[in-house]
Order: structure tokens, then sequence, then C-alpha cells
């Protein structure tokens, strides 16, 4: 079975404030679970979000010299 976190301890995983995973649980962009009154998240769950929303950086092509205008 999968870790359950508070929204305490994944604002820690996240580096953020409480206010964040609460505002990912009321908007529903994060699987979380109701445990009587409580709200608890699976530790994959953050994951996949960490990883849905990673972004890759882009290579850039070397452009050579630049020319004056």
């Amino acid at each position: 079975m999968d870790r359950l976190l508070t929204v305490d301890q994944v604002a820690e995983r996240l580096g953020t404030g409480a206010r964040f995973p609460r505002r990912l649980i009321e908007e529903r962009r994060i699987t979380f679970v109701k445990v009587g009154r409580h709200v608890r998240i699976p530790a994959s769950a953050v994951e996949a979000y960490v990883n849905a929303n990673t972004v890759e950086p882009i290579a850039l092509r070397p452009t050579g010299l630049r020319r004056a205008a």
C-alpha cells in the first residue's frame, strides 16, 4: 500500500506552504483520500504531479558569430 501523507508533509516535500497542496486538492488537480474528516495524499500522487509538471530545458542551437545590425 502507498504511504499516505498529510498536507503539511506534501508541502514540505514540494518546498511550499500548506496553502499550495490545499489548493491542488480543492481544484482536484491531485489525487487525495478522505479518511474521516482528514485529507491524505498518496506519495505516488505527489510524485506523479511533479513528473507531470516537470518542464525539460530546451537545447539552443549554437548561433555562431552574430552580425552587427
